[in-house]
C-alpha cells in the first residue's frame, strides 16, 4: 500500500508513510532542480536511525549522503534561487526579478506586499539570470563579483552565486540588467581578487608592475535548467 502510494505521488504532493516502523511524511519535493526527488519529514528522535536505513537499503542503488555543499551546486546549476542570493537580502531581489512571477498572484485584491510589489515592477530595470563560464579552469566566482556587458564595456550587475561543474565549467547567476537577460549574451565577469595586497584600482593609479584582474567570458544561459526526463517523471 505505501509502494503504490509512493509510487503515484505527483511533484509537489505529500503523502504519510510507514518508514522502518516509524510514520513519516514524505514529500514529493527537493531543491536539486531533479525532476523526481524526495524530501521526508520524521520525528527528531528517529532521524539517526532512519538515515542509517536509507544508507543501508539505498547503497546497492548507489545511494551516497551529501551534504549541503553538493545541494548548493546542483541547485545553482538548476537556476534555483538562495534566499539572501537571488531572493531578498542585501540587494532586495523581489521575486519577480527573481523569475518567479507566477508565484505573485496579483489577481487577488490583497496580499501583504501586494502594492510595493507592484510599485515595483513598474519600474523594474534587473533580472537574475543563470550564465557559464566558457573557459575551463577560470578563476573561481564568487558573491559579488561585477558583471559587465562584454560588447559594450558597461557594468550591468554582479554575481549572486557560482559553484564548479565536474567538467570544469563553473555555472552560477546574476543579477543584471533586464537588456542582458537573452540566452547567448555575452558577459564579462571580473572575479575580485581575495588575496591581501591585491585590489582593483582605477586604470589612472596602475604603474608598471602591478597586477590586472582579467575578465571571464560567460554567456547567458535559459533562465531555468530542463531536466532530462525519466520515465518515472511526472
Amino acid at each position: 500500500e505505501d509502494a503504490a502510494a509512493l509510487h503515484s505521488l505527483r511533484r509537489s504532493e505529500f503523502v504519510w508513510l510507514t518508514l522502518s516502523k516509524t510514520r513519516c511524511l514524505v514529500a514529493r519535493t527537493g531543491y536539486t532542480g531533479e525532476r523526481v526527488a524526495f524530501e521526508i519529514y520524521i520525528p527528531w528522535a528517529e532521524a539517526p536511525r532512519i538515515w542509517n536505513v536509507l544508507l543501508e537499503q539505498g547503497r546497492p542503488l548507489g545511494l551516497k549522503p551529501c551534504g549541503l555543499g553538493a545541494r548548493d551546486s546542483t541547485r545553482t546549476e538548476a537556476g534555483l534561487p538562495l534566499y539572501g542570493h537571488e531572493l531578498a537580502g542585501p540587494l532586495g531581489i523581489t521575486p519577480l526579478e527573481a523569475g518567479y512571477g507566477a508565484f505573485v498572484k496579483f489577481h487577488k485584491p490583497y496580499f501583504i506586499g501586494r502594492k510595493p510589489l507592484l510599485e515595483a515592477e513598474a519600474k523594474r530595470t534587473r533580472e537574475i539570470v543563470r550564465f557559464r563560464v566558457v573557459q575551463k579552469g577560470a578563476r573561481t566566482l564568487r558573491l559579488g563579483d561585477p558583471v559587465v556587458d562584454a560588447r559594450r564595456g558597461r557594468l550591468i550587475g554582479s554575481v549572486t552565486s557560482a559553484v564548479l561543474l565536474p567538467d570544469g565549467h563553473q555555472i552560477g547567476m546574476a543579477i543584471v540588467e533586464r537588456t542582458a537577460n537573452r540566452p547567448g549574451t555575452r558577459l564579462a565577469i571580473y572575479p575580485v581578487p581575495q588575496r591581501e595586497g591585491l585590489e582593483m584600482k582605477a586604470l589612472k593609479e596602475w604603474q608598471v608592475g602591478d597586477f590586472a584582474v582579467v575578465p571571464v567570458e560567460a554567456v547567458v544561459l535559459e533562465r531555468f535548467m530542463t531536466p532530462p526526463a525519466t520515465p518515472s517523471a511526472e
